[in-house]
């Protein structure tokens, strides 16, 4: 019989020794040196967040919470627009871009060098009004209860979570082959409500000359999970938005790539 608690720290341990890895280099490799990235995001902050931005509303004075931040990109994009921002992720690599970025944006962010489910509970108890996630980060989590519970901590009284993800259709229904999307095939393959782990390459592998790609451990959610999970912590969904590929041309864009999610605590 497999032990979920072993199994949890098995999948976490794997992923975060990859993390900690190459990750600075990888964004250099990707976006540039911080000082030449960060004149795009000074360039226009708001342009970054993407559809993230008009769910923010005015974030001027706001303590926004960025969990599993990564490069730190989106939360200097909000230190320029006036909020005070704080991440949370387990990477120094991450850590050291980011703060390189803030730096030569001339903004103050905190950065949190941490397993988001181990914050201290003095960072626990600061009540941000907004929290958020995006970009590749729920398939990360074996059991999605812990998490969404740290998120509700985090949050104040009518504290936003929003979170932003690649849509399960996507991650779990269908394969895509081709380049462009002119000419990319879709087919479905894969089973909605599979609930095994894989192993995958992890996301900036393909910003490296290895010649072994690295492997992380995804587990991946489907919509009902991930609505159940975040309104079994308390939270109320005030909307779900479901995208399509935002980039491509019309060929694709009746299926959904990515799904923006709002919840508030009441």
């Amino acid at each position: 019989m497999i032990n979920l608690n072993d199994e949890k720290k098995a999948t976490k341990d794997v992923n975060e020794d990859i993390w900690n890895e190459e990750t600075y280099y990888a964004w250099v490799k990707r976006f540039g040196e911080p000082h030449d990235a960060v004149q795009k995001i000074m360039k226009n902050p708001a342009k970054l967040l993407s559809v993230l931005y008009p769910k923010f509303g005015n974030v001027e004075n706001k303590k926004i919470m960025n969990l599993m931040g990564s490069n730190g990109s989106k939360a200097v994009a909000l230190a320029l627009m006036g909020a005070k921002v704080t991440v949370a992720d387990f990477s120094e690599g991450n850590k050291r871009y980011a703060m390189e970025l803030a730096k030569e944006a001339n903004v103050n962010i905190e950065y949190i060098l941490s397993d988001v489910l181990k914050i201290s509970e003095k960072q626990l108890s600061e009540n941000y009004d907004i929290v958020f996630a995006e970009m590749g980060i729920l398939h990360y989590f074996i059991d999605l209860k812990p998490f969404m519970e740290i998120v509700n901590t985090l949050l104040g009284n009518h504290g936003l979570f929003i979170i932003r993800d690649f849509h399960p259709v996507s991650t779990k229904l269908i394969t895509s082959r081709g380049t462009t999307s002119k000419i990319r095939k879709h087919k479905v393959t894969g089973d909605y409500f599979d609930t095994s782990i894989e192993e995958k390459e992890v996301s900036y592998t393909k910003y490296l000359n290895d010649e072994e790609p690295k492997k992380v451990l995804h587990r991946y959610w489907n919509i009902g999970e991930i609505v159940t999970a975040i309104s079994n912590a308390g939270l109320v969904v005030k909307s779900l938005d479901e995208e399509p590929n935002l980039s491509s041309e019309v060929f694709d864009k009746g299926i959904p790539k990515t799904f923006t999610l709002v919840a508030e605590k009441l």
